[in-house]
């Protein structure tokens, strides 16, 4: 049995007021690969569900016409998803394939993504996939000024989806699309009136390609193929800076989006796992609040060949576990992606060069970085 099959993913579907969330579930609702999907929302009334006609309905699950179960948040999602895994594991319903939990409006997704990752009975048996959000383009400019909720929402997204298009300028799409690349450089950015948005496909993002149940570190972390992770990462900050300056008459607007980040970490030798444990406990204690998001894959020295996944939303993480082996061909250097909110680039990078005990003796020049203190970032311990 692979580690894929093990767990149900969960996608988280998000999204400002009026976006167009149940739209786009109805239409997606529609793919014959949701038969064995279940839906959380947190009212039927709010949703919608208009084309299906409701079969059959015990306690808070319900089941549609067309097999797909959806049930409601009635207390906490924890103990809804805890009732859900109980109704497979004691044959009340079948198994399975995935779950999509529709959060309301302006809601921080924080909580959300980590009622998935911090209870470990539910990390045993979910698995959060990815976060869709989608974004309005006729209010999507003025709800990202007015709303921290919803500059959350867009950085710590998997997928971006932009809705109503069509009921928008050309130039406000351009300045929202900009703005939307600079709070999440990575996120694939797709249109919700394209055919393939309205599919089961837009949901997928976790580490196991659905189709081969193969490790897609790659696509997992949205990182660049190649071997200039560092260079796209500056690449990134430049285009932010490119946007920020078409849109100066916003700018106290920006001070908000410039305190959101995106970066990732590179390091090509396998990390001490203590060093790895002592930097995540550090990050997670000191500054949880401002750790939006974090998806790793690390090389460790004591099992370099069997690569350790982390995945964490502030000071919540999902239980740490090991892929059997690196996925072919893949990029064996030890990659994490941060988002953060207030937390600078460079102090990161400093803590995690500190715990690996940087500056190392192999590097270039170590007087030439001794005798410029700025020449090394961040802490000196």
């Amino acid at each position: 049995m692979s580690v894929a099959s093990t767990r149900i993913p969960v996608t988280i579907l998000t999204g400002f007021l009026g976006a167009g969330k149940s739209t786009l579930l109805n239409r997606i609702l529609k793919d014959t690969a949701m038969r064995d999907a279940a839906i959380i929302i947190n009212e039927f009334g709010d949703v919608g569900i208009d084309h299906l006609l409701v079969q059959s309905s015990s306690d808070s699950i319900i089941e549609l016409s067309d097999g797909c179960l959806c049930c409601t948040v009635r207390g906490e999602l924890v103990d809804t998803l805890a009732n859900l895994m109980d109704a497979i594991q004691t044959g009340r319903s079948r198994t399975l394939s995935r779950v999509v939990v529709e959060t309301t409006g302006l809601a921080d997704p924080a909580p959300v993504m980590q009622a998935v990752m911090g209870n470990p009975v539910i990390a045993n048996n979910f698995e959060l996939d990815s976060v869709v959000t989608v974004v309005d383009a006729v209010n999507g400019i003025s709800t990202l000024d007015h709303h921290e909720e919803a500059r959350r929402q867009v950085a710590v997204a998997d997928r971006l989806i932009l809705s109503k298009k069509t009921l928008s300028t050309p130039g406000e799409v351009e300045r929202l699309e900009a703005r939307l690349r600079s709070l999440n450089p990575r996120a694939p950015l797709s249109d919700a009136d394209a055919s393939a948005t309205g599919t089961a496909a837009i949901l997928i993002n976790g580490l196991y390609d659905p189709t081969t149940k193969i490790a897609d570190v790659s696509r997992w972390l949205q990182a660049e193929t190649g071997d200039h992770g560092h260079a796209h990462d500056h690449d990134h900050h430049h285009h932010d800076h490119g946007h920020h300056d078409h849109t100066h008459h916003h700018h106290d607007v920006n001070r908000h989006d410039e305190a959101i980040r995106s970066f990732s970490i590179v390091e090509d030798k396998p990390i001490d796992p203590a060093a790895i444990e002592m930097f995540i406990d550090l990050l997670r204690s000191a500054h949880g609040e401002k750790l939006l998001r974090m998806k790793a894959i690390v090389a460790t020295s004591d099992k370099p060949d069997r690569p350790l996944v982390l995945h964490g939303v502030q000071s919540i993480f999902h239980p740490p576990r090991r892929l059997p082996a690196w996925p072919d061909g893949s990029d064996r250097r030890t990659r994490m992606v941060i988002i953060t909110r207030d937390l600078p680039e460079d102090f990161v990078r400093g803590l995690f060069d500190a715990f690996l005990g940087r500056p190392r003796v192999d590097a270039p020049d170590r007087t030439a970085l001794e005798d410029n203190p700025l020449a090394v970032p961040g802490m000196r311990f």
